[in-house]
């Protein structure tokens, strides 16, 4: 991640090229807030949003969390129960690596 970036106190920032796009380009972002961090979301009104923004809004309705994992071009919509098992597949596999639920 560039040294230009402005920081943030309590959040962490984590960058890497998971070939999700592009080869070698930057896709993923992983951001840890520290304990305590409020988090808002806004979000698509399409009625056919992907899965991911299915399960960020019941994550949100939880309470805070304290990591969120973005990834950018490929929005894994239209793949029906497939597309959500992939998205909970992800996020528990961040879950189990940072040690939280």
């Amino acid at each position: 991640m560039s040294d230009s970036a402005h920081r943030v106190a309590g959040v962490r920032l984590g960058v890497a090229a998971a070939g999700i796009s592009y080869a070698d380009r930057d896709d993923l972002l992983v951001m840890e807030l520290s304990q305590g961090a409020q988090c808002a979301a806004v979000f698509t009104r399409n009625a056919f949003c992907a899965a991911p923004v299915h399960l960020a809004r019941q994550h949100l309705r939880q309470g805070s969390p304290r990591l969120l994992l973005i990834n950018s071009g490929n929005a894994n919509a239209g793949t029906g129960q497939q597309g959500m098992d992939d998205a909970v597949d992800c996020c528990r596999g961040l879950a189990d690596l940072a040690a939280c639920e």
